[in-house]
């Protein structure tokens, strides 16, 4: 007698895994959430789609959001940002059914998982939770994290620990270069852990690790994902001298929801090291592309986005990335809103429209995210 199982998995976001194997619905225990619709202003004389961005209850929602922030009406008239405060009783726990993962099939996933945990090395993919690892891993690929697996910032939305950081491990850059080599890989993303401990905020290992990836395999093109370094040109200017071709801090969200969002960041501190990334290649005679992303479903407005959009572009930056954001556990921010597939296909035409060269833009689309499929040389003009 042939038996069909069904494989039910639980993850650190409290997603369901269901299927044998192939594409399968993501969902919290107790059910799939509502249907979400296109934002779409509706024509006259038609309602607005339930779920869409212009769908009242949405609207009402944002609008409460405002109010239980302390935040400031969004207008013309808008007075200076106060430090905003969401009410964890906006979260909307239920998943719509556009939230979906592949279960791995693919034997190449668990080599590349024994290759991590062979070389003791850290993932974004692992520590940030993110939901596409099942996939990135089954295809060769993953985003080193260095410097540790602790970091010395608490934002309200990363699922990375905060903690005391441990010492630098120096042997960690020949690591990378290794696992790097033993991968195959053409693209490589290396991200850290803010670690404010230290004078130039781990700029000097993540040189150390470019060059050691460099060196190991020359022809790879090499993306950083860094943190701001708390606006220091000296640390700022380590890390391009080492020649990444590609150079990602992410803003992560809107403005007024900052203070909030990112523990000790900045929003225009952020926007001043993505224009001197680039400014400091060009002086040393190097060409590096600057990328950026933002999360959507934190309660940010439309109109706070496109000014976001525009902000990045008035630095310089031509890639980026548009993702939603999930809660990792019920101590982290709240989901304000679901975002609609179509609604970021929607946003990638007007960010493309405004002058980005590249964006990635999806409900599960993370920084680094099918990252090689943008190819510098074409933003290196």
């Amino acid at each position: 007698m042939r038996v069909k199982l069904l494989l039910v998995m639980t993850d650190d976001l409290g997603l369901i895994y269901e299927g044998a194997g192939g594409d399968i619905a993501v969902r919290p225990q107790g059910g799939f959430g509502g249907e979400a619709g296109v934002d779409q202003r509706p024509k006259e004389g038609q309602e607005a789609k339930k779920g869409g961005q212009h769908d009242p209850d949405t609207i009402a929602r944002r609008m409460d959001v405002q109010t239980r922030c302390n935040c400031p009406p969004i207008g013309p008239f808008m007075p200076p940002p106060m430090t905003p405060k969401i009410d964890p009783a906006l979260h909307r726990d239920k998943k719509p059914e556009w939230i979906r993962v592949t279960l791995p099939r693919d034997p190449k996933f668990w080599s590349t998982k024994g290759l991590i945990t062979d070389l003791k090395l850290h993932t974004v993919c692992e520590e940030a939770q993110c939901p596409n690892r099942w996939e990135c891993w089954s295809q060769g690929s993953a985003t080193f994290m260095i410097a540790g697996d602790r970091c010395t910032r608490a934002c309200g939305f990363c699922a990375v620990k905060t903690a005391k950081p441990f010492a630098l491990e120096a042997d960690e850059p020949q690591r990378v270069a290794e696992a790097t080599k033993r991968m195959g890989l053409n693209h490589i993303v290396i991200t850290a852990v803010a670690r404010d401990d230290m004078k130039d905020g781990g700029a000097e290992h993540f040189a150390r690790t470019i060059e050691a990836v460099r060196e190991a395999v020359p022809t790879i093109t090499i993306e950083i994902l860094v943190p701001d370094f708390n606006g220091k040109d000296d640390a700022l200017e380590v890390v391009m001298k080492a020649k990444p071709h590609i150079f990602n801090h992410n803003l992560e969200t809107v403005e007024r929801l900052t203070p909030l969002v990112r523990s000790r960041a900045m929003y225009h501190r952020s926007l001043h090291v993505l224009k001197r990334a680039k400014a400091m290649a060009e002086e040393l005679g190097t060409k590096c592309a600057t990328k950026s992303g933002l999360m959507l479903g934190l309660g940010e407005t439309e109109t706070e986005l496109f000014q976001a959009m525009d902000d990045l572009r008035e630095h310089d930056v031509t890639v980026l990335t548009l993702g939603q954001y999930l809660r990792p556990s019920p101590q982290h921010l709240p989901v304000i809103e679901y975002v609609h597939p179509d609604t970021f296909e929607n946003y990638k035409q007007i960010a493309l429209k405004k002058g980005f060269r590249h964006v990635a833009s999806a409900p599960l689309v993370r920084s680094s995210y099918h990252a090689s499929d943008f190819k510098p040389e074409l933003d290196l003009e």
